[in-house]
């Protein structure tokens, strides 16, 4: 006989735990920000732009690469034992109700 057992994921991941990770991809922003604008009196204003492409550009991958590696590290998979009823986990559920004519 085939052994099939049924698996339930849990994402456990909560603003909390990537608010750091945007903290400080905002303040790289606005630093690169603040960066073009002193560059904007230089004489060639392309190097304003070309520095905020510069840090989005080089600063994207990093922030995609803690995102995904918390996500991961936040989920859970467990064995749903048979005959084990499955209730929705607290704070999961929506309150939305759908829209009535």
């Amino acid at each position: 006989m085939i052994n099939l057992q049924k698996y339930r994921f849990v994402c456990t991941l909560t603003f909390g735990d990537v608010y750091g990770q945007i903290i400080v991809w905002l303040i790289t922003i606005t630093l690169s920000l603040a960066s073009a604008l002193a560059l904007m009196g230089a004489r060639r204003p392309v190097y304003a732009l070309a520095t905020v492409g510069l840090v989005v550009l080089l600063s994207l991958p990093f922030l995609l690469f803690a995102f995904v590696t918390t996500l991961i590290n936040h989920i859970e998979l467990s064995v749903v034992e048979p005959g084990t009823e499955m209730e929705p986990i607290p704070g999961n559920v929506s309150q939305q109700q759908p829209v009535t004519n």
